[in-house]
């Protein structure tokens, strides 16, 4: 059945094919459509004699009017990766590309994204193509100057004569209101993947790496503890980051600054808090535990070694090359059962964040079930990793593949790490602002943590530079990033020493945590002007992204009272247009607009 649009004519004369692992086009196997108006679900038929090893699976190509010079943004497979620009000269929002970074397989001729591609030929006229579900095959939108293809990899797998799969489903709608578009699209994506809801609301809370990094100890966790809650209690969960476990893989060994994990948890509960614990549960480094006493539950080579990440893909920040647990091993799953079932029963967790997880849904290598593909392997291993946090968990995803991780946590990290410099602060507002639309409706959004204040300290990167040194940033520029956190709408994570945080930067955190967590709309693409709109007021988030002084003209569709977010100021009464005059460069705002 051909699809029933109005102005998207150039999907109704699109193709399909199927390409084997040499590039060649494969006969005698068919791609058949369901239309169901604007969205599709396909199946892959072999009508041949013979099994055949799949590579592209192509479910629609073809021409169409967008020439390269056509603005778009295009998700990543990667959390790390975002894409915008032109199709002709595209960019990257983030530092890390999929290709590049992941070393995921580039496509000649074409500008490859992933999961979903929104094409604006004009200001008023937006077209957005993407894959509505990600059960066992990963999606790629390739754009060029008047052509494009949608493909579903294939992995190399066999197809049996007379057997089918079948694929993931798409969808491809057309409107002039570029955030209503996205809300469609979220709501067709909930139909296959329904939001895994938190059992636990949009926490807030403290995390440890920001402050201290790796080199953080048991007293750390302790002193801010203490200082939280005295200044802080609204901070309910205390999220104990990367450098408590011996080894990476070894997560329930501490290493030589903590002592008892299980006793540091009691305590945080014991105070009145929550504790929260990281967990990268699909890699471990050489010398774990876990890695020299179960080599076999690895992704292994072709000589049936553990296949160390490095040799396919980025080895890991610290303490590479990492290993890749194996989601499809059976007693792989056990023990990730096990881990996450003694942190919830036995140290009283009930938050986990869980980073690399990337490492889990990389192709390349051989898994103990041949047939799975990257993305089925990835969620067997997540199902396991919800079963042992339980019902009554929260769970973060962070440096996680995006669409193979939908309905499978919680919340998710949108953003690269924060960093207490101004283009940092700048690009994960782009980042996270870019994806703000999918905040409530596939997880709950992780925009990263609120800092305050400039700090000497040493980090490591996700692609394992290593920061040192004090940070300089002005106060404009923190207000610029706190602004940001209230339009994210998402958790509010502190990542400052609270012991240090000065007055003012209580005030600012105390009140960041007054808002519905609720995420902004935006009035275009530009992320200039965001208007959170709560029960009984309006959030009026505004940005100067530039580095000269700027003004904002902001409409007030009626009259309103005005008032400054963080100090209460009152500002008057305005109606028709706000003049938001010479906004400092690197600066941003929130006005309650009330009637």
């Amino acid at each position: 059945m051909k699809p029933t649009f109005t102005k998207t004519d150039w999907i109704g004369s699109a193709f399909s094919a199927v390409r084997g692992t040499d590039g060649t086009e494969l006969a005698g196997l068919r791609v058949i459509p369901r239309w169901r108006g604007n969205t599709a679900s396909f199946r892959l038929h072999n009508e041949g004699a013979l099994p055949v090893s799949v590579q592209d699976i192509v479910l629609l190509q073809g021409t169409w009017p967008f020439d390269g010079d056509t603005p778009f943004y295009g998700e990543g497979y990667s959390m790390l990766s975002q894409y915008n620009g032109t199709m002709a000269e595209p960019l990257l929002i983030g530092a890390y590309d999929d290709h590049k970074h992941y070393k995921l397989p580039e496509t000649d001729g074409f500008c490859a994204v992933y999961n979903f591609a929104l094409l604006s030929p004009q200001s008023d006229r937006h077209v957005l193509i993407g894959f509505t579900s990600c059960r066992r095959f990963t999606g790629e939108v390739r754009l060029a100057d008047r052509r494009f293809e949608l493909v579903l990899d294939g992995e190399g797998l066999t197809l049996a004569p007379g057997e089918s799969w079948e694929l993931e489903e798409l969808a491809v709608l057309e409107g002039s209101d570029r955030e209503a578009l996205l809300q469609q699209f979220a709501e067709f994506i909930q139909s296959n993947h329904p939001l895994l809801a938190s059992p636990r609301g949009v926490p807030s809370g403290w995390c440890s790496w920001y402050c201290f990094g790796p080199a953080v100890t048991e007293q750390h966790i302790f002193d801010n503890l203490g200082a939280i809650g005295t200044q802080v209690p609204q901070l309910r969960y205390i999220q104990i980051d990367d450098g408590y476990q011996a080894h990476m893989g070894d997560w329930l060994t501490p290493g030589a600054s903590f002592s008892d994990m299980e006793r540091l948890c009691k305590e945080i509960k014991a105070a009145g808090f929550e504790p929260a614990i990281w967990v990268a549960p699909f890699i471990a480094q050489r010398e774990s535990e876990l890695f020299q006493t179960h080599p076999d539950w690895f992704i292994q080579d072709e000589e049936g070694q553990p296949l160390a990440s490095n040799r396919i893909s980025f080895g890991g920040w610290r303490h590479g090359p990492w290993y890749m647990l194996d989601g499809t091993h059976p007693e792989a799953r056990a023990y990730l059962r096990m881990v996450f079932r003694t942190m919830r029963e036995g140290w009283g967790c009930h938050y986990f964040k869980l980073d690399a997880n990337m490492w889990g849904a990389l192709p390349g290598g051989r898994r103990h079930l041949r047939s799975a593909t990257k993305v089925e392997a990835y969620r067997m291993g997540m199902e396991a990793v919800l079963e042992g946090a339980g019902a009554d968990s929260f769970l973060l995803g962070c440096n996680a593949p995006m669409w193979p991780s939908l309905g499978t946590v919680h919340g998710m990290r949108v953003t690269g790490d924060i960093s207490r410099k101004w283009p940092i602060f700048k690009k994960l507002a782009a980042e996270g602002f870019s994806r703000n639309w999918q905040h409530q409706r596939l997880w709950v959004n992780d925009p990263d943590c609120l800092v305050l204040e400039n700090r000497d300290i040493k980090l490591v990167d996700p692609d394992g530079t290593v920061r040192r040194g004090p940070s300089s940033i002005t106060p404009d520029e923190f207000g610029f990033h706190a602004a940001y956190i209230i339009a994210s709408g998402g958790m509010v994570l502190s990542g400052d020493d609270v012991c240090e945080l000065s007055a003012a930067g209580l005030a600012v955190l105390r009140k960041a945590l007054t808002t519905r967590n609720i995420a902004a709309r935006f009035d275009d693409s530009s992320f200039r002007i965001g208007r959170v709109q709560e029960p009984d007021r309006e959030l009026l988030c505004l940005f100067n992204w530039s580095d000269e002084p700027s003004t904002l003209e902001v409409a007030l569709p009626k009259p309103v009272r005005l008032e400054d977010f963080w100090t209460g100021e009152s500002l008057g009464f305005y109606s028709g247009t706000l003049t938001v005059a010479d906004m400092a460069p690197h600066s941003g705002r929130v006005l309650l607009a009330l009637t």
